[in-house]
Protein backbone atom coordinates (compact mmCIF):
# COMPACT_ATOMS: atom_id res chain seq x y z
CA UNK A 1 0.00 0.00 0.00
CA UNK A 2 1.49 3.56 -1.48
CA UNK A 3 2.40 5.25 1.63
CA UNK A 4 2.23 2.89 4.40
CA UNK A 5 4.34 -0.09 3.44
CA UNK A 6 5.53 1.88 0.18
CA UNK A 7 6.89 4.57 -1.20
CA UNK A 8 7.92 5.48 -5.03
CA UNK A 9 10.10 7.06 -6.46
CA UNK A 10 9.63 8.18 -10.20
CA UNK A 11 12.11 9.67 -12.75
CA UNK A 12 10.54 10.10 -16.23
CA UNK A 13 13.07 11.44 -19.42
CA UNK A 14 10.64 13.27 -21.30
CA UNK A 15 11.26 10.77 -23.91
CA UNK A 16 14.97 12.10 -24.53
CA UNK A 17 16.80 8.75 -23.99
CA UNK A 18 20.23 10.73 -23.65
CA UNK A 19 18.62 11.79 -19.89
CA UNK A 20 18.35 8.10 -18.66
CA UNK A 21 21.63 7.20 -17.30
CA UNK A 22 21.75 9.82 -14.87
CA UNK A 23 18.07 9.21 -13.54
CA UNK A 24 18.97 5.76 -13.11
CA UNK A 25 22.02 6.70 -10.93
CA UNK A 26 19.45 9.04 -8.83
CA UNK A 27 17.74 6.03 -7.97
CA UNK A 28 20.28 3.98 -7.40
CA UNK A 29 22.15 6.55 -4.74
CA UNK A 30 19.16 6.47 -3.30
CA UNK A 31 19.08 3.01 -2.02
CA UNK A 32 15.83 2.06 -3.53
CA UNK A 33 14.75 -1.82 -3.52
CA UNK A 34 13.81 -2.42 -7.01
CA UNK A 35 13.84 0.03 -10.21
CA UNK A 36 10.78 -0.81 -12.54
CA UNK A 37 12.69 0.38 -15.99
CA UNK A 38 9.69 0.94 -18.39
CA UNK A 39 9.36 2.03 -21.27
CA UNK A 40 11.59 -0.05 -23.39
CA UNK A 41 15.35 -1.39 -23.91
CA UNK A 42 16.90 2.13 -22.91
CA UNK A 43 15.54 2.52 -19.78
CA UNK A 44 16.64 -0.78 -18.88
CA UNK A 45 20.20 -0.72 -20.49
CA UNK A 46 20.50 2.40 -18.38
CA UNK A 47 19.25 0.95 -15.15
CA UNK A 48 21.59 -2.23 -15.87
CA UNK A 49 24.58 0.00 -16.14
CA UNK A 50 24.03 1.64 -13.30
CA UNK A 51 23.96 -1.19 -10.67
CA UNK A 52 24.51 -4.99 -10.60
CA UNK A 53 22.79 -5.68 -7.61
CA UNK A 54 19.58 -3.50 -7.37
CA UNK A 55 17.05 -6.03 -9.06
CA UNK A 56 15.44 -4.44 -12.43
CA UNK A 57 12.24 -5.18 -13.84
CA UNK A 58 11.92 -3.85 -17.27
CA UNK A 59 9.34 -3.89 -20.13
CA UNK A 60 10.96 -3.38 -23.54
CA UNK A 61 9.73 -4.55 -27.41
CA UNK A 62 13.40 -5.80 -28.34
CA UNK A 63 15.15 -9.12 -27.66
CA UNK A 64 16.33 -8.93 -24.11
CA UNK A 65 19.02 -11.95 -24.89
CA UNK A 66 20.33 -9.97 -27.96
CA UNK A 67 20.25 -6.18 -26.49
CA UNK A 68 22.60 -7.70 -23.27
CA UNK A 69 19.84 -7.56 -20.43
CA UNK A 70 19.48 -11.03 -19.44
CA UNK A 71 21.46 -14.41 -20.10
CA UNK A 72 18.05 -15.87 -21.19
CA UNK A 73 14.39 -16.22 -21.55
CA UNK A 74 13.67 -18.85 -19.04
CA UNK A 75 16.85 -18.20 -16.66
CA UNK A 76 17.53 -14.42 -16.66
CA UNK A 77 20.44 -14.49 -13.87
CA UNK A 78 21.88 -11.51 -12.36
CA UNK A 79 19.37 -9.03 -11.07
CA UNK A 80 17.79 -8.13 -14.20
CA UNK A 81 14.01 -9.48 -15.64
CA UNK A 82 10.83 -8.43 -17.28
CA UNK A 83 8.02 -8.17 -19.34
CA UNK A 84 8.59 -7.75 -23.21
CA UNK A 85 6.04 -7.56 -26.05
CA UNK A 86 5.69 -8.32 -29.85
CA UNK A 87 7.89 -5.08 -31.32
CA UNK A 88 8.53 -6.15 -35.15
CA UNK A 89 5.76 -8.14 -35.31
CA UNK A 90 3.45 -5.03 -34.52
CA UNK A 91 4.79 -2.65 -36.75
CA UNK A 92 3.80 -4.75 -39.63
CA UNK A 93 0.51 -5.47 -38.55
CA UNK A 94 0.51 -1.36 -38.67
CA UNK A 95 1.61 -0.86 -41.91
CA UNK A 96 -1.15 -3.67 -43.03
CA UNK A 97 -3.97 -2.06 -41.53
CA UNK A 98 -3.30 1.08 -42.91
CA UNK A 99 -3.01 0.04 -46.34
CA UNK A 100 -5.95 -1.49 -46.11
CA UNK A 101 -7.48 2.75 -45.18
CA UNK A 102 -5.50 3.73 -48.52
CA UNK A 103 -5.04 0.64 -50.86
CA UNK A 104 -4.06 3.48 -53.68
CA UNK A 105 -1.10 4.46 -51.94
CA UNK A 106 2.52 3.34 -52.92
CA UNK A 107 4.21 5.78 -51.27
CA UNK A 108 4.87 5.06 -47.30
CA UNK A 109 6.86 7.35 -45.22
CA UNK A 110 8.41 5.47 -41.63
CA UNK A 111 9.11 7.72 -38.95
CA UNK A 112 12.24 6.57 -36.85
CA UNK A 113 13.67 7.30 -33.45
CA UNK A 114 16.80 6.77 -33.98
CA UNK A 115 17.94 6.12 -30.62
CA UNK A 116 15.24 3.02 -30.42
CA UNK A 117 16.75 -0.06 -31.33
CA UNK A 118 13.53 -0.69 -33.16
CA UNK A 119 15.18 1.44 -35.86
CA UNK A 120 17.19 -1.18 -36.83
CA UNK A 121 14.66 -3.83 -37.90
CA UNK A 122 11.26 -1.89 -38.62
CA UNK A 123 12.24 -0.45 -41.90
CA UNK A 124 12.27 -4.37 -43.12
CA UNK A 125 9.49 -4.98 -41.80
CA UNK A 126 7.25 -1.91 -42.90
CA UNK A 127 8.99 -2.76 -46.61
CA UNK A 128 8.02 -5.99 -46.66
CA UNK A 129 4.09 -5.25 -45.36
CA UNK A 130 3.73 -2.23 -48.34
CA UNK A 131 2.44 -2.84 -51.84
CA UNK A 132 4.96 -5.46 -53.65
CA UNK A 133 4.55 -3.90 -56.63
CA UNK A 134 5.42 -0.28 -57.15
CA UNK A 135 5.85 0.19 -53.59
CA UNK A 136 8.38 3.02 -52.21
CA UNK A 137 9.08 3.16 -48.84
CA UNK A 138 10.83 6.72 -47.27
CA UNK A 139 12.57 6.57 -44.44
CA UNK A 140 12.32 10.02 -41.83
CA UNK A 141 13.96 9.90 -38.29
CA UNK A 142 13.06 12.38 -35.32
CA UNK A 143 14.50 12.62 -31.88
CA UNK A 144 13.17 16.30 -30.98
CA UNK A 145 10.44 18.79 -31.64
CA UNK A 146 11.99 20.60 -34.78
CA UNK A 147 13.11 17.61 -36.17
CA UNK A 148 9.37 16.12 -36.46
CA UNK A 149 8.55 19.37 -38.84
CA UNK A 150 12.27 18.51 -40.65
CA UNK A 151 10.48 15.04 -41.18
CA UNK A 152 7.13 16.33 -42.39
CA UNK A 153 8.73 18.74 -45.16
CA UNK A 154 10.73 15.51 -46.35
CA UNK A 155 7.66 13.59 -46.19
CA UNK A 156 5.63 16.38 -48.55
CA UNK A 157 8.26 16.85 -50.54
CA UNK A 158 8.68 13.20 -51.63
CA UNK A 159 4.90 12.64 -51.90
CA UNK A 160 4.33 10.44 -49.22
CA UNK A 161 0.42 9.65 -49.27
CA UNK A 162 0.72 7.77 -45.69
CA UNK A 163 2.98 7.44 -42.68
CA UNK A 164 3.56 5.12 -40.24
CA UNK A 165 5.18 5.88 -36.73
CA UNK A 166 7.46 2.78 -35.19
CA UNK A 167 6.97 2.61 -31.29
CA UNK A 168 8.96 5.25 -29.24
CA UNK A 169 8.75 6.54 -26.04
CA UNK A 170 9.64 9.70 -27.77
CA UNK A 171 6.81 9.48 -30.45
CA UNK A 172 3.92 8.70 -27.41
CA UNK A 173 5.65 12.19 -25.65
CA UNK A 174 5.32 14.59 -28.83
CA UNK A 175 1.96 12.68 -30.49
CA UNK A 176 0.56 15.90 -30.08
CA UNK A 177 3.05 17.62 -32.45
CA UNK A 178 2.47 14.68 -34.56
CA UNK A 179 -1.08 14.39 -34.89
CA UNK A 180 -1.53 17.97 -35.72
CA UNK A 181 0.96 18.02 -38.42
CA UNK A 182 -0.73 14.65 -39.73
CA UNK A 183 -4.08 16.43 -39.61
CA UNK A 184 -2.50 19.94 -41.30
CA UNK A 185 -1.42 18.45 -43.95
CA UNK A 186 -4.17 15.50 -44.42
CA UNK A 187 -1.51 12.83 -44.03
CA UNK A 188 -3.16 8.94 -43.13
CA UNK A 189 -1.38 8.00 -40.31
CA UNK A 190 -0.81 4.93 -37.91
CA UNK A 191 0.36 5.23 -34.44
CA UNK A 192 1.46 2.67 -31.81
CA UNK A 193 -0.28 3.08 -28.56
CA UNK A 194 -3.55 4.11 -28.30
CA UNK A 195 -3.56 7.22 -26.95
CA UNK A 196 -2.81 8.52 -30.21
CA UNK A 197 -6.09 7.80 -31.36
CA UNK A 198 -8.34 8.96 -28.99
CA UNK A 199 -6.57 12.22 -29.16
CA UNK A 200 -7.31 12.77 -33.05
CA UNK A 201 -5.24 10.15 -34.44
CA UNK A 202 -5.59 8.30 -37.33
CA UNK A 203 -5.81 5.06 -35.90
CA UNK A 204 -3.20 3.19 -33.84
CA UNK A 205 -2.04 -0.33 -33.45
CA UNK A 206 -0.06 -1.70 -31.09
CA UNK A 207 0.63 -4.05 -27.44
CA UNK A 208 -1.68 -2.85 -24.49
CA UNK A 209 0.70 -1.00 -22.05
CA UNK A 210 -1.70 -1.53 -19.08
CA UNK A 211 -1.14 -5.37 -19.80
CA UNK A 212 2.33 -5.14 -19.84
CA UNK A 213 3.01 -2.66 -17.26
CA UNK A 214 0.46 -4.76 -14.75
CA UNK A 215 2.78 -8.09 -15.31
CA UNK A 216 5.66 -5.59 -14.78
CA UNK A 217 4.28 -4.83 -11.42
CA UNK A 218 3.33 -8.14 -10.20
CA UNK A 219 7.14 -9.19 -10.93
CA UNK A 220 7.96 -6.17 -8.96
CA UNK A 221 5.61 -7.28 -6.23
CA UNK A 222 7.22 -11.06 -6.17
CA UNK A 223 10.64 -9.59 -5.83
CA UNK A 224 9.50 -7.04 -2.73
CA UNK A 225 8.10 -10.22 -1.02
CA UNK A 226 11.41 -12.28 -1.33
CA UNK A 227 12.50 -13.61 -4.81
CA UNK A 228 15.24 -12.90 -7.25
CA UNK A 229 15.06 -11.43 -10.66
CA UNK A 230 17.47 -13.84 -11.98
CA UNK A 231 14.85 -17.00 -11.35
CA UNK A 232 11.96 -15.32 -13.14
CA UNK A 233 11.73 -15.97 -16.18
CA UNK A 234 10.90 -13.20 -19.14
CA UNK A 235 7.34 -13.10 -19.04
CA UNK A 236 5.50 -11.68 -22.70
CA UNK A 237 2.36 -9.69 -23.08
CA UNK A 238 0.72 -10.87 -26.32
CA UNK A 239 -2.64 -8.36 -26.04
CA UNK A 240 -3.00 -5.83 -28.58
CA UNK A 241 -5.19 -2.61 -29.03
CA UNK A 242 -6.67 -1.42 -32.12
CA UNK A 243 -8.47 1.53 -32.42
CA UNK A 244 -9.86 4.20 -34.87
CA UNK A 245 -10.72 7.54 -35.08
CA UNK A 246 -14.18 7.65 -37.29
CA UNK A 247 -14.09 12.02 -37.27
CA UNK A 248 -9.91 11.81 -38.59
CA UNK A 249 -10.89 9.34 -41.39
CA UNK A 250 -13.95 11.68 -42.24
CA UNK A 251 -11.54 14.39 -42.29
CA UNK A 252 -9.55 12.93 -44.61
CA UNK A 253 -11.97 11.77 -46.80
CA UNK A 254 -11.41 7.71 -46.38
CA UNK A 255 -13.84 5.09 -45.82
CA UNK A 256 -13.04 2.24 -43.42
CA UNK A 257 -13.90 -0.95 -44.99
CA UNK A 258 -15.97 -3.52 -43.06
CA UNK A 259 -13.12 -5.62 -42.68
CA UNK A 260 -11.18 -3.07 -40.77
CA UNK A 261 -14.19 -2.05 -38.40
CA UNK A 262 -14.56 -5.63 -37.82
CA UNK A 263 -11.02 -5.76 -36.32
CA UNK A 264 -11.29 -2.77 -34.15
CA UNK A 265 -11.09 -2.76 -30.54
CA UNK A 266 -12.51 0.86 -30.10
CA UNK A 267 -14.01 2.79 -32.16
CA UNK A 268 -13.56 6.88 -31.64
CA UNK A 269 -17.19 8.28 -32.97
Amino acid sequence: MEGQNLAIEYRWAEGHSDRLPGLAMELVQRQITVIAATGGTASALAAKSATETIPIVFTSADDPVKTGLVASFNHPGGNVTGVTWFGVEAITKRTELLHQLVPNAVKFALLLDPSNPESETAPVAVKNAIPPFGGKLILLSANDANSIDAAFSTLLEQGAQALVLSSSPFFVNERAQIIKLAAEHAVPTVHAPKDASEEGGLMSYGNSLTDAYRRDGVYVGRILKGEKPGDLPIDRSTKFEFVINIRTAKALGLTIPSTVFALADEVIE
